[in-house]
């Protein structure tokens, strides 16, 4: 299945892109369902399952739930009428989506966390219903969440390998990395130009450098309000922001003999916390692939941009397009959630896509950009998911700083080296597909595990 850049890349708000756009994304699916059915509703109920159930208050998702039952979407979201959507719902006890008139919906009682067994399918899970004037349900609906704002009904997670085995008309249809290495060499093609040929056939030239454009000016102005943001985040852990008072500090630095060459890892952590914190203040971001994950790539890109000598605003395309070719092959063979495979599958993955991304930019070839992603992805497998009181910002802000650190040498490694390697980005992958069948669920997403319980959460 062909999965655009804007497919890996979305705008959308925080602090999660599972848990907080998931959910709003398939509110308005519900409603469309809705809209379309020959029934007359009065009334919404919605139940959250799993790992949408267990963190589901630190990350949001009632929240997101009750707007998305509302008609807001992650890519059109206002904060300010959000707060006041929220104000009238929680006072008149209804929803005026827009077509359906006004339905009956009382969050603290038609919004039920099920923390028992999750659903079969996928840890994300959420059951959306519609009742009659009685109280009768006439419409019902499960949709998973299975990360970075992706959202499938039962009936397409069911039908998914069906889906992704169909052709999908791209000149480079790889769905893996020795598929992507073999086109690549059969073409004389790097990374980003199969991948925009391939993105061509959907759209014009100009609209994807447009989007592309536009992709890198939310991420870059993400990092700026973090870099200008200072505070305590919100839900309960007293976090307090560091990305301003680093950044100060480092900009106080700058041009001082003694300065270190090691603080250079304290730009791209600042860059990193600087989005991640805005993501756990629910600010807009875009998913790179995910919200949780949402630093490490824009912190890379601009640490290239602003610290490699050479660097041209010129090639942010090339570093997205190839960063999303590697991300749609990590998420078509394995995961990119972390309620599925862990942290790997999202700090991991973006330090994949990011070290490939910079190593294309810094003149790297087809398989040099591969060993940079196996190499950023190998040494994060394993990695665990256990936001502390199930926010997204214990350990996740520093993680993503981290990631990017982990990212960057990556690509400098493989950028030594002439491409050759042992252990190939697939297996790397699959690597990280069965760690994640394997690994406990108190360990994805959960809070139930890990620095979750070993930490006080007050």
């Amino acid at each position: 299945m062909f999965l655009s850049v804007f497919d890996m890349f979305k705008v959308g708000v925080g602090p999660s892109s599972s848990h907080t756009m998931g959910p709003m994304v398939a509110g308005a699916r519900f409603l469309d369902a809705l809209r379309a059915s020959p029934f007359t509703a009065a009334g919404l109920r919605a139940s959250l399952h799993g790992s949408l159930a267990f963190t589901g208050k630190g990350h949001a998702t009632d929240r997101a739930t009750v707007l998305g039952l509302a008609g807001f979407a992650p890519e059109s979201y206002d904060h300010a009428a959000a707060e006041a959507a929220l104000a009238a719902i929680a006072a008149t006890g209804t929803v005026t989506p827009p077509g359906l008139g006004t339905l009956a919906f009382r969050p603290e009682t038609d919004l039920v966390f099920d923390y028992g067994p999750a659903l079969p399918g996928h840890a994300n899970a959420m059951v959306l219903m519609a009742t009659d004037a009685q109280g009768d349900v006439i419409l019902r609906e499960t949709y998973f969440s299975i990360g970075g704002g992706f959202v499938l009904t039962e009936a397409e997670l069911a039908d998914a390998g069906r889906i992704a085995a169909r052709p999908s008309g791209c000149p480079f249809p790889f769905h893996t990395a020795a598929e992507m290495l073999a086109m690549a060499a059969a073409s004389g093609l790097s990374v980003a130009a199969m991948k925009r040929a391939n993105e061509v056939q959907f759209r014009a030239e100009a609209e994807l450098d447009a989007g592309l454009a536009r992709l890198w000016q939310v991420m870059n102005a993400c990092i700026e309000r973090g870099m200008a943001s200072d505070g305590i985040l919100p839900g309960g852990l007293k976090v307090r922001r560091r990305a301003k008072a680093i950044h100060q500090a480092l900009m106080a630095e700058r041009g001082l003999n003694q300065t270190a060459p090691h603080v250079i890892n304290d730009w791209m952590i600042v860059y990193a916390m600087a989005v991640n914190e805005e993501n756990a203040a629910g600010g807009q971001v875009v998913t790179a692939p995910t919200n949780g994950a949402a630093g490490v790539l824009p912190a890379v890109l601009r640490y290239w941009l602003d610290h490699v000598p050479g660097a041209s605003p010129a090639r942010i395309g090339e570093f997205l397009l190839t960063a999303a070719a590697v991300g749609g092959i990590v998420k078509h063979n394995a995961s990119i959630s972390g309620a599925e495979c862990g942290c790997q599958a999202e700090v991991g993955s973006a330090a994949a896509m990011a070290a490939a991304g910079l190593a294309a930019v810094m003149g790297g070839t087809p398989e040099q950009v591969e060993n940079a992603a196996e190499i950023a992805l190998e040494h994060h497998l394993g990695m665990t998911c256990d936001p502390v009181r199930g926010l997204v910002q214990v350990p996740c802000i520093e993680r993503n700083g981290l990631g990017a650190i982990k990212a960057v040498s990556a690509a400098s490694l493989a950028l030594r080296g002439d491409g050759s390697h042992l252990v190939p980005l697939d297996a790397a992958i699959e690597t990280m597909r069965q760690t994640g069948r394997d690994m406990h669920e108190k360990y994805k997403e959960t809070s139930l595990g890990g620095l979750a319980v070993n930490v006080p959460n007050c």
